[in-house]
């Protein structure tokens, strides 16, 4: 067993951040190629463990709740990921669809945070994205009733065992019909980078009827 960590050593958990800094002008007018051009870094970032992960929030009218989702496309139109439709998220997001993204690459000393609304894809796009998943996962999607109780980890692997029975690896596994896409179309993208003294930089772009504006915010 690990040793406790007391408080003071809670307390004195810091890093001190570099001096690379963020322009205005490093990221351009648009903030979705801006976006991109930090996934890339994030991806070849050999420290960065799935550049692509991202903390998805959402609220049931109580409580926010978070958790890790992959970012599976990024356009003009928002962010893409999929998911369990019977979900903790998806019941969630079907009754409030206001999120917040947040990209944590901390070996970049950098995160971004979107703020939107998200709609379920299409089912043309679910299907494809659905058929183009590792044989295990597409079993997977059928195995797990996400977020239900679970009486045991003996139940999930039977269920799994039974459905790679029905569907054995190279056969067409059809995608569930409770199974499928959401985009989040961006209101606003900040991008936050660390900076000593905790004097970071941090710009948003808010969108409107007129396109991106930009501004600066303080740390």
């Amino acid at each position: 067993m690990s040793a406790e960590l007391t408080p003071e050593a809670i307390k004195a958990m810091r890093r001190s951040y570099g001096d690379a800094g963020l322009h205005e002008t490093q990221i351009g007018s648009d903030p979705i190629a801006g976006f991109k051009s930090w996934l890339a870094d994030a991806a070849a970032n050999p420290v960065v463990v799935e550049a692509n992960a991202m903390v998805l929030s959402t609220v049931d009218g109580e409580q926010p709740s978070s958790r890790t989702v992959l970012l599976k496309d990024v356009s003009e139109q928002g962010f893409s990921f999929f998911t369990n439709y019977n979900s903790h998220k998806g019941y969630e997001l079907s009754s409030n669809p206001h999120v917040s993204l947040l990209f944590p690459w901390y070996p970049l000393e950098r995160q971004v945070i979107v703020k939107g609304h998200a709609t379920k894809v299409s089912s043309q796009e679910s299907d494809e994205y659905f058929a183009s998943r590792p044989w295990g996962s597409r079993i997977g999607a059928w195995a797990s009733e996400q977020s239900s109780d679970l009486e045991s980890r003996e139940v999930l692997q039977d269920r799994y065992a039974e459905l790679a029975l029905k569907y054995p690896e190279g056969s067409e596994v059809p995608r569930p019909p409770h199974w499928g896409g959401f985009i989040v179309a961006p209101a606003t993208i900040e991008f936050w980078q660390g900076r000593y003294s905790r004097l970071h930089d941090r710009i948003i772009f808010t969108q409107s009827k007129n396109g991106w504006s930009l501004r600066r915010l303080n740390p």
